[in-house]
């Protein structure tokens, strides 16, 4: 992951072509870092409550990155954009809250396939954020894969399954993330960006935890531990990769 990470600084200066191959690669190894983070938060649920995974997850994260924050002092944290890290912050842990909470509920398969809609939402969350239209010739694709999402719901006469639309909903929130990314990436250092996610994901979910707080089981701290830390290195590559591709172009490839 190191040599990863080290590449990407090295690469910072080719071509934008390199720079272009590089952020595709790293989504992709996001894909795959995610995913196995998601199948420990699978068996996690079976023992405990969703807040303490969420929170387990957040305040190793935040650890990890305190040493960062302490050597650079307080001016590495001074931003221009409060607004922008509170959106990506609250939007990024209602994505993983929702998708563990959906996944104690249904196949995982399913809760990631309806998270996984966020490639087809990030063009919405754009409309709205930047006020600027849908190009054409991404409509066509558009209303494909939103029919694919009306099949995988399948919606009846009764409506559609709570469960599937809080997965749904970690869709949305995973795409407002892939766009506040995005745009912060553009002036502000990949360590401020985490430092004040983790930071403001931790204390968002804080509440949650303190109303479920329950003992936690010896056998599940090694797999809270592995979340933590796999998804540390996840949210580095993943900002790195925002600073090469655009959110529009980089979301598809959590189909990998």
């Amino acid at each position: 992951m190191l040599c990863i990470l080290k590449q990407a600084n090295i690469i910072n200066t080719h071509t934008p072509h390199s720079k272009f191959a590089l952020g595709i690669a790293l989504g992709i190894l996001t894909v795959f870092l995610g995913s196995t983070v998601a199948a420990a938060g699978k068996h996690l649920t079976a023992q405990v409550h969703i807040s303490t995974i969420v929170l387990a997850q957040y305040l190793i994260c935040f650890l990890l990155v305190l040493p960062w924050c302490l050597r650079q002092g307080r001016r590495a944290l001074i931003t221009q954009r409060p607004l922008q890290h509170a959106i990506r912050g609250v939007s990024g842990c209602a994505c993983f809250y929702t998708y563990y909470l959906a996944m104690q509920h249904m196949p995982l398969v399913n809760a990631t396939l309806l998270r996984n809609t966020a490639p087809l939402l990030v063009p919405l969350v754009i409309l709205v954020w930047y006020r600027t239209g849908i190009p054409s010739a991404r409509l066509l694709p558009l209303i494909i894969g939103f029919s694919g999402i009306t099949l995988v719901l399948r919606p009846t006469l009764d409506g559609v399954g709570l469960w599937d639309l809080v997965a749904l909903s970690s869709g949305l929130g995973l795409a407002v993330s892939m766009v506040g990314t995005r745009e912060l990436a553009r002036t502000e250092p990949e360590s401020r960006i985490l430092f004040y996610y983790f930071s403001i994901s931790l204390l968002f979910v804080l509440p949650f935890f303190a109303l479920n707080l329950e003992p936690i089981p010896a056998s599940a701290l090694p797999w809270l531990l592995y979340v933590g830390v796999v998804m540390y290195i996840t949210f580095i590559i993943y900002t790195k990769a925002f600073s090469y591709v655009p959110s529009s172009i980089l979301a598809p490839t959590s189909y990998f």
